[in-house]
């Protein structure tokens, strides 16, 4: 959420021309387009006057030889923020049915020169002066700097899906602090009716696009809700929209004090609500710690405005602690915010922090981890970008629990030492829309681990979500983008994209649009060579793999649930019981406790032999450091299937190959604290 300021323009003057231009956007509704033709990705009709595509060739439809689909992947994008935080921080519209000149208009309060671009001041480090004519000059906007100007207009995101694009993730966003503390608004904040108002939208623009074609379903825009149905569109050659959700506050979780503000029953009732508006993917916490878990901090000046928005939305500022593994969430640094800060109570100040602490103390919450499972029974995927590694960490060990594979990074927010562990579950990962070279990079450092996973890459253009996007590399730059070039698959060639009298170069505009992500894939192709590309080409398929996964996942059957039980001793307490049998109640808020001493073991009578394959240990905070996990068919002669020295505690999943057992056993060997070891549930299932 910063940039660099960009000197103030002079607004130009608009000609007769385009006065008359704007007059026949607002009067004139669909009409028969002069380019269209008979070819099926050629509307029949488009509203005059309006955006070009500078696309010409044939959409790649069916499926490669191995049956699978193709085509590039945006897992992170905000089609719809300029109906979030109010509805004035991101100005000009996606669609409307009064043509692009109301589409592609500033907000009210930045005329006659940007002065009252607040956000801008924030955001672009300068002064938010710009020219605010939108079509048909746009002089100022939109460009890779400017955080608060349209992205995603729809003809933009059909040159994108014409240059190869066949899925698209429309995160459904905004925030409730942000809304209320800015200026300018015009509805109320929220944030589930803006989740609601963007999910309506999405499908208004899906119809919006039909009609041009001839009528419903006819559209290359397809709103899809199940695997085989995005399988459908894209092997027509259209492209695959699913809905997702970043929201600070899901279902009013938020965390005041550190009191939860939501209950059970309305994680289940928001859950079925936003299953039924469409949506498949999810983020439990984003930017603020809330009631379901902790977030990964941002750093610098924005980590200090953020943190003082968690503040003024909880009462609580980020809290730290030394990390207990490699994983660590971003640095928070000690920057001033001055502009956020003046927003605090009087004496109030945010408090510095320790750079050896950089962990957050916040990890999932017990509500956090019902929502979790409660998005595996609807076979929904959750995005683990802006979860805490606390968090991420006991997300990741329930999902290798389950062996759900339902596990997304779409925008680079994730620690990266995660990156095998989402891979072995089968789950998929986008990177940030970086320039070029950074891409190139950072795909090249994972390239190894998709090679061993066989599976492809996405990009996550976060547009419309404030983040800033790849600048200009140069007119002179070596390996630029030359005009015209051919689409990854060879069948379209694409050339400079022009809206109104603008026409945009990525090599000296970088990435103003949604429809210069052909163009940037071009780039990374000529900087990198072509197997990255290669990579995000195959991108479609993986993330469908994924979702398909996701939904057809069945919870194995827990043959430990209410077996015979014993152990080695019991912890005794006058206040409640820790005997074996709470390790096998289907409640993780009982345990078993054994007494303070290393040599312990927990034994399970499966009651006939099972093949036995998974052990799930949900243990408390008493661990064992050194345990073995062991099979025997008569209770006697026991064989060590897994074994390990370096135990953490949290969740841990023991594989190994199916065996057949009537008893299996837990031996404890080293302790990992001063107590005993203490088991909240034990899990036996055959694979």
């Amino acid at each position: 959420m910063t940039g660099s300021g960009r000197p103030y323009r002079r607004r130009r003057n608009v000609t007769v021309v385009s006065l008359l231009l704007l007059v026949l956007s607002i009067a004139l509704g669909p009409t028969p387009s002069a380019a269209a033709g008979n070819d099926w990705w050629d509307p029949t009709a488009r509203p005059a006057p309006d955006s070009r595509i500078d696309v010409t060739g044939e959409p790649f439809t069916g499926t490669n030889a191995r049956g699978e689909v193709r085509g590039f992947v945006d897992a992170h994008d905000h089609i719809f923020s300029n109906e979030a935080f109010g509805g004035r921080l991101i100005c000009g519209k996606p669609f409307s049915e009064q043509g692009v000149a109301d589409a592609l208009r500033d907000c009210p309060e930045h005329y006659p020169d940007g002065s009252l671009a607040i956000f801008d001041f924030i955001t672009n480090g300068g002064d938010g002066k710009h020219d605010p004519n939108g079509w048909p000059t746009f002089k100022d906007w939109p460009a890779h700097d400017s955080l608060t100007h349209q992205q995603n207009y729809y003809a933009w995101i059909e040159r994108a899906w014409r240059g190869g694009q066949r899925v698209l993730v429309n995160d459904l966003v905004t925030n409730g602090v942000i809304c209320s503390v800015y200026f300018f608004k015009d509805r109320s904040c929220d944030e589930m009716t803006s989740i609601r108002l963007q999910a309506k939208l999405t499908y208004d623009m899906q119809a919006f696009v039909d009609r041009m074609y001839g009528g419903p379903g006819k559209g290359w825009f397809r709103v899809v809700t199940d695997s085989a149905q995005a399988r459908e569109v894209i092997e027509q050659g259209k492209l695959a929209v699913i809905m997702g959700v970043e929201t600070s506050e899901p279902f009013g979780c938020k965390q005041v004090l550190d009191i939860a503000q939501c209950s059970r029953a309305d994680i289940d009732k928001g859950l079925d609500e936003l299953h039924a508006l469409g949506v498949r993917s999810m983020f439990l916490c984003h930017k603020f710690d809330n009631a379901l878990c902790g977030v990964r901090f941002d750093s610098g000046t924005l980590g200090t405005a953020i943190n003082v928005g968690q503040f003024l939305s909880t009462g609580t500022y980020w809290k730290t602690e030394k990390c207990t593994g490699p994983q660590a969430d971003n640095p928070i640094g000690n920057a001033a915010a001055p502009a956020a800060e003046e927003k605090l109570p009087a004496g109030e100040e945010v408090p510095s922090y320790s750079a050896d602490a950089q962990c957050n103390v916040r990890g999932l919450t017990d509500l956090g981890e019902y929502a979790v499972r409660g998005m595996m029974k609807r076979g929904m995927m959750l995005e683990i970008d802006h979860m805490s590694v606390k968090a991420t960490g006991r997300v990741l060990d329930i999902f290798e629990a389950e062996s759900y594979p339902g596990v997304l990074s779409s925008h680079s927010w994730m620690d990266l030492d995660w990156t095998e562990r989402v891979y072995g579950l089968g789950g998929f990962i986008a990177q940030y829309m970086h320039g070029s070279e950074g891409f190139i990079a950072e795909a090249k450092r994972t390239e190894a681990l998709r090679d061993k996973y066989g599976v492809g890459y996405g990009y996550g253009t976060d547009m419309n979500g404030v983040g800033g996007w790849p600048g200009p590399r140069g007119a002179d730059a070596p390996n630029k983008v030359t005009y015209p070039f051919k689409s990854t698959d060879g069948g379209s060639v694409i050339d400079r994209q022009t809206t109104g009298e603008r026409t945009w170069d990525l090599n000296t505009d970088g990435a103003a649009h949604y429809g210069l992500v052909p163009d940037w894939i071009e780039d990374i192709r000529r900087v990198g060579g072509r197997d990255v590309v290669d990579d995000l080409f195959r991108g479609a398929e993986s993330y469908l793999d994924t979702w398909a996964a996701s939904e057809g996942h069945e919870s194995g059957v827990n043959l430990a649930a209410g077996s015979s039980v014993s152990a080695s001793s019991s912890e005794w307490s006058l206040f409640t019981s820790y005997q074996p049998h709470r390790a096998v109640d289907g409640d993780r808020h009982t345990r078993w406790a054994s007494d303070w001493s290393d040599d312990q073991w927990y034994r399970i009578d499966l009651g006939s032999p099972q093949t036995v394959g998974r052990v799930t240990l949900d243990w408390e905070r008493a661990y064992a450091k050194s345990y073995r996990v062991e099979l025997s068919a008569d209770g006697e002669n026991w064989r060590t299937v897994y074994s390990t020295t370096a135990g953490d505690g949290g969740l841990d999943t023991a594989r190994f190959a199916g065996t057949q057992a009537r008893y299996v056993r837990v031996h404890g060997q080293e302790r990992g604290t001063g107590w005993g070891y203490s088991l909240h549930e034990v899990g036996v299932h055959s694979r």
